[in-house]
């Protein structure tokens, strides 16, 4: 990312580890495959827990196998505590007793070498989850390695990419995908210079283990690059990116590297500096096709990450200037021999934009050049008021999901339906860059299950962003395991949701039947739960339609107490996917209090009363837009405004002060998720602010 997400790239929000049940087992197994020749056999198992609550939890799993291709598989194992699935996707599952055997559907019963197949499943427990320890596939228990193998080829195998024509099946390969961000692409000394520790193996290990198949290691190489003429990479950086690179190869996966965030730091600059800037963009490409010539076919080269220029004359010469460095990268590879004759090679719209205009010069492009070991890549983190919640873009709503449809359209018409591939590089929501709560829970997974959806129908292959904020470099664990579960099942099928994950009950009120509208993506409802425990259609709740509707009695019972906050949650359950969850919230009217403070520090005293935020507006006595992004009257979450729900206040920040008229009062309307808005007024004098309840 670089441009207007170039700063907020560099800010590196991480949470903490989750506090669910997560625990990965890695085992190797032997593989029966059927005939009279021996083949080669072993695969690793992962066994993840993604999520668990009282009496239920959530598991994943993985097989990759390690060794012939079969065609057709059974895992089997044995719960040591007495867990029980209740509900299965991507396989059939059947049990007797503790004994599980877990065996393909017809869609994923081939597994070729190194390759993965997943399913999941919900559960259910009592008194301990402790994970299965062996397993077996086909029949062969975990043996720790691999076993016979078939007979060496005569002549060594093929190490150049799959032939003209096979790049769509070689990048289909890559699917899924992740970015190893904020780590060599950090602008500073080295890797750390954005606060994420080095590189291990044991990340890349781990990162594999969780089903991806591609790794993006995205490279700043600014820092370590002499003078003119020759630009020469400093050596130990070099050799820290080869050993990068190794060890994900070592992995199996297939590999990116890139020209990363020199693209604002200089490359930009190609405007009024041609000359110079193609000559060191040059040298570096040079050095790089020199360095990794005779590496795997597996591992893929990027020209440069998200091109942009400055102080160019318009449209026409930044696609002038990137096409001569697509096409100078394209040259200087092709002629450095070795693996780079065939390797694929990803080359970028201006922007990694999706916008026609952008697609139309990169197929002019690739139709100059006429190489079919070409891949075109593009960037894509959503409708912009949504992927920030600016100007009220709090919903995974229509427009957010016709912004995704027209991009994913237009890349497929342009490139795939040519058959020529695309990786969607990074893909994310902007605002994680500061928060990942800045998107309601809920919203965000809607987002996440259609992306996953809509890419896997245009045949696209996409690399998650993460800077650090999703998977843990050290704890290898996921921050939000929901959210992963999600993206996980996407890859594969769909997953039911609902028009929120909301369901409030004012304190204040007695307590009423609520309906919400499920939207099962083409799977079936089949169910509501709350822990190990199925609600009763008819008494608990009714589904009239795509509508359900909880009764007052079930709400009543679920709310107990009616303590402030979260009393109860349900799963909605569907034939196929993860399932929805549902938080039953017992609130009252949130209560602001008046208070003084400076325009670097004001805090407004706020008892959420179990209620949450979802935005703010801001205008003055006229009516018209106080604040940043004058054009919307609701601004930015957590750039603006940030609730601290257990600080019990919500802060202003200096960047809203900043474009706040002196002595002129702003009338701010919160927005609540209960559907409650609470009025509030703040007036700016100097670097004073006083603040009273409206």
């Amino acid at each position: 990312m670089i441009g207007i997400r170039g700063t907020t790239r560099q800010t590196r929000w991480r949470a903490g580890a989750f506090t669910s049940a997560v625990t990965m087992l890695l085992a190797a197994v032997g593989v029966l495959v059927s005939g009279t020749a021996q083949a080669a056999a072993g695969c690793a198992v992962t066994y993840q827990v993604n999520s668990q609550w009282q009496g239920g939890f959530g598991a994943n799993v993985g097989i990759t196998n390690l060794g012939d291709a079969i065609n057709g598989w059974r895992l089997t194992w044995t719960f040591p505590s007495g867990q029980r699935v209740t509900q299965v996707w991507n396989a059939t599952v059947t049990s007797s007793g503790n004994d599980v055997t877990a065996a393909n559907v017809g869609y994923n019963a081939a597994i070729a070498t190194n390759a993965t197949v997943s399913f999941g499943f919900n559960g259910s427990w009592s008194g301990a989850n402790t994970n299965p320890t062996s397993f077996a596939l086909n029949g062969v228990t975990c043996t720790g390695g691999v076993g016979p193998t078939t007979a060496p080829p005569t002549t060594p195998p093929p190490t150049t990419p799959p032939p003209a024509g096979n790049a769509m099946a070689a990048v289909a390969d890559m699917q899924p995908g992740w970015n190893l961000g904020n780590s060599l692409d950090a602008v500073g000394a080295d890797e750390t210079a954005w606060g994420n520790p080095r590189i291990t193996e044991a990340l890349l290990d781990n990162v594999r283990a969780q089903g991806f198949k591609s790794v993006r290691i995205p490279v700043t190489w600014s820092a370590h690059l002499g003078g003119a003429p020759s630009y020469p990479i400093e050596a130990a950086y070099l050799n820290r990116v080869k050993e990068v690179v190794d060890w994900a190869l070592a992995d199996g996966f297939h590999v990116m590297i890139n020209i990363h965030h020199d693209s604002w730091q200089w490359i930009n600059t190609m405007p009024t500096d041609r000359t110079n800037v193609l000559a060191k963009y040059n040298a570096v490409w040079t050095q790089l096709s020199s360095a990794f010539r005779g590496s795997s076919s597996k591992l893929v080269f990027e020209s440069v990450n998200e091109p942009q220029f400055t102080g160019s004359s318009g449209d026409a010469q930044n696609a002038t200037l990137l096409n001569e460095l697509n096409t100078s990268f394209h040259r200087i590879v092709r002629a450095s021999g070795g693996n780079n004759a065939t390797r694929l090679l990803v080359l970028p719209t201006l922007h990694t934009s999706s916008d026609q205009a952008r697609l139309d010069e990169l197929v002019a492009t690739f139709n100059a050049l006429n190489d079919p070991n070409l891949i075109a890549t593009v960037h894509y983190y959503g409708y912009w008021p949504f992927s920030v919640n600016v100007a009220g873009g709090t919903h995974f709503d229509a427009t957010t999901q016709k912004d995704l449809t027209d991009s994913f359209d237009r890349v497929y018409n342009a490139f795939v339906a040519k058959g020529i591939p695309v990786i969607v590089g990074e893909y994310g929501l902007l605002g994680f860059d500061r928060h990942t709560g800045t998107i309601e829970q809920g919203e965000k997974l809607k987002f996440f299950e259609y992306f996953g959806y809509y890419a896997r129908t245009k045949k696209l292959t996409t690399m998650l962003w993460d800077n650090g904020q999703h998977f843990g470099r050290t704890s290898f664990q996921w921050s939000d395991p929901e959210l992963i579960a999600q993206i996980k099942s996407s890859w594969s099928t769909r997953s039911g949701t609902a028009s929120s994950d909301l369901v409030f009950n004012a304190k204040a009120s007695a307590i009423t039947a609520k309906t919400i509208t499920l939207n099962p993506n083409g799977t079936t409802f089949q169910g509501l739960r709350q822990g190990n425990t199925d609600l009763i259609r008819g008494t608990d709740y009714t589904v009239s339609g795509n509508q359900l509707t909880l009764t007052a009695a079930a709400l009543t019972r679920l709310t107990g107490s009616r303590a402030y906050g979260v009393n109860a949650t349900l799963h909605a359950r569907f034939s196929a996917g993860v399932p929805w969850r549902l938080n039953i919230i017992t609130y009252d009217r949130p209560i602001l209090s008046n208070a003084t403070g400076t325009t670097s520090s004001f805090a407004i005293p706020t008892q959420f009363r179990g209620d949450q935020l979802a935005t703010m507006e801001a205008k003055y006595a006229d009516g018209s837009n106080a604040g940043p992004h004058d054009w919307t009257s609701f601004k930015e979450f957590d750039v603006t405004f940030k609730p601290n729900y257990t600080g019990n206040s919500i802060a202003l920040t200096s960047d809203f002060f900043a474009a706040v008229n002196d002595n002129a009062p702003v009338t701010l309307t919160f927005h609540f998720w209960s559907g409650e808005k609470v009025t509030y007024k703040v007036t700016r004098s100097g670097s004073n602010v006083t603040g009273t309840t409206a």
